[in-house]
């Protein structure tokens, strides 16, 4: 963020503009207006999830920031940059339910979709249902 608010100083045709906000239970509010000068720190996480992006994205966009942060403070962030990719998001699975495999199984051998009607397909898929535990 920083690195990039800089380079208006270094660039004649440059500046830097920014949308204000206000901070406000513990959320962010965008004011529609533009003013002059850089924001003094990064909204991009808040962005990202109003723009609807993945929770999981978002948590990894949190997690780069908070590194980026604390190498602003450390001097470490040149190096940093090229190894945070943002989309390389570990995804959190939960652990699957234990099933009974026994009475599942044997349902599920039972059923051949391709004789079924709509109506008994649905009320298998019920049935599974209710021996899955869902």
């Amino acid at each position: 963020f920083h690195e990039m608010t800089s380079l208006a100083g270094k660039l004649a045709r440059l500046s830097n503009v920014t949308m204000r906000v206000k901070e406000w239970e513990n959320d962010v509010v965008f004011l529609h207006e533009v003013g002059k000068g850089a924001a003094d720190r990064s909204y991009g996480v808040q962005v990202a999830r109003l723009a609807g992006l993945p929770e999981a994205v978002v948590d990894r966009a949190k997690e780069v920031l908070h590194q980026l942060e604390e190498g602003e403070v450390s001097g470490k962030t040149n190096r940093l940059v090229d190894d945070l990719p943002l989309f390389s998001v570990a995804v959190k699975r939960e652990a699957p339910k234990p099933i009974k495999s026994d009475a599942l199984g044997a349902a599920l051998g039972d059923i051949n979709p391709d004789e079924m009607t709509p109506r008994e397909a649905l009320e298998a898929l019920y049935r599974l249902k209710g021996l899955a535990g869902t």
